[in-house]
C-alpha cells in the first residue's frame, strides 16, 4: 500500500478509470460472445473451443486479471481514504444530498456485490472449461454448462439480481471515467450520465439475454 499512498487522488482515479474502462470493453466482448449462444449454439461452442486454453486466451486472462486487481487495490484505497476525509460527518445526521445518486453512495457495498457475482461466474464457467484444461484434463461443453446453469431456476434469478447490480455499477463507473478525464462540465455532465446508462444497458442487456432465453424459452 506505500506506493498508493505516494500517489496523488487523481492519479488514483485516473488508474480506476483506465483499468475500468478496459473491463467495459471486455464485457462488451465476452457480452456478444454470449449473445451468440442463442443464435448459433454449435458457433458459440466454436467460440469456445478456439479460445480454451490456447496461449492468446491465457494472455488474455492474466491481462484481465491484473486490471481487476488493480481496480480492486485502488477502489479500496479511494473509499478508504474518502472514509477517512468525512472524519465525524459520517456519523452525522444529514439532509439527502441532491445530485448525488443512491449508486454513487453506496458504490462500495455495490462493488463488493459485483465481486461476488464474478466468483460465482467463475465458479460455475471458467473453472470449468479453462481452467480445468489448463490442468490438463477434458474441459466442460460450453453450451452445456450455459443450459445447465440457466436452466435452474433460482441461478437465473441469482444472475439477474447480480445484473440489476451490475448496471448501477457501470452506469456510475462509466459516467466516474469520464470526469476522471476532465469532461464533468454542465456542458458534458448529462451527456456522460446518458453514456453511461446506454453502455451499462447494453452490457446488462446481451448478458441478461441469455439467461432469460435458456431459462424461459429453449
Amino acid at each position: 500500500m506505500g506506493k498508493c499512498k505516494g500517489l496523488s487522488s487523481v492519479t488514483k482515479k485516473l488508474i480506476m478509470a483506465i483499468t475500468g474502462a478496459c473491463l467495459v470493453f471486455f464485457l462488451l466482448f465476452h457480452g456478444t460472445m454470449n449473445l451468440v449462444a442463442i443464435f448459433s449454439p454449435e458457433g458459440y461452442q466454436a467460440i469456445c473451443e478456439f479460445l480454451g486454453a490456447n496461449w492468446y486466451a491465457i494472455v488474455g486472462t492474466i491481462g484481465i486479471a491484473a486490471l481487476m486487481i488493480f481496480h480492486l487495490i485502488y477502489a479500496f484505497v479511494l473509499s478508504l481514504q474518502n472514509y477517512r476525509a468525512r472524519g465525524k460527518q459520517r456519523y452525522a445526521v444529514t439532509d439527502k444530498q441532491e445530485g448525488v445518486s443512491w449508486a454513487s453512495k453506496n458504490m462500495l457495498v455495490i462493488g463488493v456485490i459485483v465481486l461476488l457475482g464474478i466468483f460465482l461466474h467463475l465458479y460455475g464457467f471458467w473453472a470449468k472449461m479453462q481452467l480445468v484444461e489448463l490442468q490438463g484434463q477434458e474441459p466442460a461443453d460450453g453450451m452445456g454448462l450455459i443450459k445447465e446453469t440457466f436452466g435452474q431456476w433460482y441461478y437465473s434469478v441469482i444472475y439477474l439480481v447480480w445484473l440489476a447490480f451490475l448496471w448501477f455499477h457501470l452506469a456510475h463507473g462509466v459516467a466516474s471515467v469520464m470526469q476522471s478525464i476532465g469532461w464533468n462540465n454542465n456542458v458534458w455532465r448529462h451527456r456522460i450520465e446518458f453514456l453511461g446508462k446506454f453502455f451499462a444497458a447494453l452490457i446488462v442487456i446481451m448478458f441478461a439475454a441469455v439467461v432469460l432465453y435458456y431459462w424461459l424459452i429453449a
